[in-house]
């Protein structure tokens, strides 16, 4: 059995507590998001092994293993899924998750506080643009009725291209878009850590003769590459997530064959067909992908001597 705790540790940690009410008062919101909106609803994972029917729940629903699953890796549409998934997710490791690390360090060399300060709150801004507005603005760019883009294509002698109904576009499109979205609010964290680089070791570097790009490289990267290393670990994390909304916006039966993902299939299959334990299904097997490529890279972080996540 279990030895009881003794009573001077147990005085120990109400002093503690008792001390430090009001930094747990402020952890407490934080902890009850994560308990019930992260940790509560994966209980509705064991539909994924049931042929649920939402009359009978989770204790009445037949148990049918791992049938979703294999109806999943069997259907022909699978590996057009996965392809068209990993092909977005690739572009935003490749070109969205250097540009808010590009964007920061661009941000650091300007010396006017006042300027600074402007610019950074005009590249927040798109953050809090929904995508409807998001996507509503890049019809009106991009329409060939009319749109500002191809109107000036016309107006130089071109010919109007169909971006929106491009399969060749799809990709482009959206990846620009997260970009032009996201990456200003990106920046806070990496300027963040750019703040507590030691002022010192520039000196010491222009003392050395280095010149501003030397010290980037020198000084200002390796500072940050701890930060850097961790927030790509977490991103693998939702490597598979490519965002529903948007694509859901942008798609149409011309593009279709490019951009139907995961996550609008989870849709068409979930909610618009009834067919709650298959989409769950195929929300778990995302999970888990993501889950091995955290493990996995922060492994191989560690391994080449970086803190890593945990």
């Amino acid at each position: 059995m279990q030895a009881p705790i003794p009573a001077s540790r147990r005085r120990r940690t109400l002093r503690r507590l008792a001390r430090d009410k009001w930094l747990y008062l402020m952890l407490l919101p934080g902890v009850l998001y994560f308990v019930l909106f992260k940790y509560a609803p994966m209980w509705g994972l064991l539909i994924s092994f049931q042929d649920y029917q939402p009359y009978l729940g989770f204790g009445g629903s037949d148990w049918v293993g791992f049938k979703h699953f294999e109806r999943l890796f069997n259907d022909p549409l699978f590996w057009r899924l996965l392809k068209n998934t990993l092909v977005l997710a690739l572009y935003n490791i490749v070109f969205f998750f250097p540009a808010p690390i590009l964007l920061a360090l661009m941000l650091n060399e300007i010396r006017k506080e006042g300027f600074k300060r402007a610019m950074q709150t005009m590249i927040y801004v798109p953050h809090f643009v929904s995508w409807v507005v998001v996507v509503g603005i890049a019809y009106t760019f991009l329409t060939t009725d009319g749109g500002v883009v191809n109107e000036a294509i016309a107006a130089i002698g071109g010919e109007k291209i169909g971006f929106l109904t491009s399969a060749d576009w799809f990709r482009s499109i959206i990846t620009l878009e997260v970009m032009w979205k996201e990456t200003g609010w990106g920046t806070i964290i990496f300027l963040a850590a750019l703040a507590g680089v030691d002022p010192q070791q520039y000196e010491a570097a222009r003392m050395d003769g280095a010149s501003r790009l030397r010290q980037l490289w020198h000084v200002t990267l390796p500072a940050i590459r701890s930060t850097i290393v961790i927030l790509f670990i977490l991103r693998l994390g939702t490597f598979l997530d490519t965002g529903f909304e948007q694509i859901f916006l942008m798609i149409n039966s011309l593009n279709r064959e490019v951009g139907e993902v995961f996550d609008t299939y989870v849709y068409t299959a979930g909610i618009t067909q009834g067919q709650f334990s298959f989409s769950t299904a195929v929300g778990l097997f995302k999970s888990v992908i993501g889950c091995i490529l955290v493990v996995g890279a922060n492994r191989l972080a560690r391994k080449f001597g970086e803190e890593g996540v945990y």
